[in-house]
């Protein structure tokens, strides 16, 4: 509707109410904090291990924390210098090919695979239509985006 006076993200556009744009920040902190730390987790421990196995250091809390804050600020720092235009490969690349397929249809396809439900149920179409949507999204979106 707008065309091209949106950004990438329309929150960003936004200039008026101010509580709202408060509010906006407080949840993209919340979201960022909570997801971040959840899809880091296997590179803390990595990262962890590593060091543990060659420099034969103790697996302490210190060693904990020195870890993951250096790794969030140099990966942050690497993400927000390099790419310029993530916004656009946001859309492109993570919301076709990484997060669609993790948000809609595998969830399906592993409820399916450990209830096995009967043929022909209610349950069974639901979850090959949501299978089927995730697909097509993770087609086009990355279309759509390019």
């Amino acid at each position: 509707m707008f065309g091209k006076s949106v950004d990438d993200n329309i929150l960003i556009t936004l200039e008026k109410p101010t509580w709202l744009i408060a509010m906006r920040n407080m949840f993209v902190v919340i979201h960022v904090i909570g997801s971040y730390q959840i899809y880091a987790m296997t590179m803390f421990d990595m990262i962890k291990t590593l060091l543990v196995k060659l420099l034969n250091v103790e697996p302490t809390k210190i060693l904990r924390f020195i870890i993951r804050n250096a790794y969030a600020a140099a990966f942050t720092m690497f993400i927000a210098i390099t790419f310029h235009f993530f916004g656009g490969l946001l859309g492109f690349f993570f919301g076709g090919f990484a997060f669609s397929p993790t948000t809609y249809f595998l969830p399906c396809v592993m409820w399916l695979l450990i209830y096995k439900p009967k043929r022909f149920s209610l349950s069974l179409w639901w979850n090959y239509i949501c299978i089927v949507f995730g697909v097509f999204l993770m087609v086009f979106a990355p279309i759509e985006g390019l």
